[in-house]
């Protein structure tokens, strides 16, 4: 259970980190010649789509955009259990989308461990053989079991692991608004 939530970020920091970060992509990569999204379900595909939207509004050009279902490369599963259904699913969120030998610029909502991103970098392994893998996320909270640092950072937001980031975003909330609230302990 959660104690009172505030608010970090709201619609309009939102949008404009989200802004930010496409611009930071087409400046590292020189624009977007052999680069490809890739947004982790579920919320970080809407925040893929929204850069791609953005990055098309500056440059005039659509970008290739996806999703990645990384459930089965979790490493909290069971072995055997994910095994079956690992390379396939994972090909089947990406079969629209060749990233062999693309810069994949993978989209995650909030970035805590890192083990959801390992798992998606292995997804992505499977589906082909990117050029490069660089990270956005949304919020970065600390507190990394592995390691791993995202490119490109909406909001830094230095936590206590008693605390808890939530992020909604209209697609699926009805609303864009981060949030951090105090666990409760028992």
């Amino acid at each position: 259970m959660s104690n009172e939530q505030h608010v970090i970020m709201d619609e309009t920091a939102i949008r404009r980190a989200l802004t930010r970060i496409a611009h930071e992509i087409l400046e590292k990569n020189k624009g977007i010649e052999d680069c490809v999204l890739v947004g982790i379900r579920t919320r970080g595909v809407f925040l893929a789509q929204r850069i791609a939207e953005r990055m098309n509004e500056i440059e005039g050009t659509p970008i290739p955009w996806g999703e990645i279902d990384v459930t089965s490369y979790r490493d909290d599963r069971d072995s055997k259990e994910a095994t079956a259904e690992r390379v396939e699913g994972a090909k089947l969120s990406l079969e629209h989308l060749n990233i062999h030998d693309k810069k994949v610029i993978l989209f995650d909502d909030v970035l805590y461990t890192g083990r959801t991103i390992r798992a998606a970098m292995d997804a992505l392994m499977d589906c082909g053989r990117p050029r490069m893998i660089q990270l956005a996320v949304l919020a970065d909270r600390g507190h990394r079991e592995l390691p791993i640092r995202p490119d490109y950072i909406g909001k830094n937001v230095p936590t206590s692991k008693h605390e808890e980031i939530t992020v909604a975003l209209t697609e699926i909330d009805g609303k864009d608004e981060v949030t951090i609230s105090q666990r409760e302990e028992r």
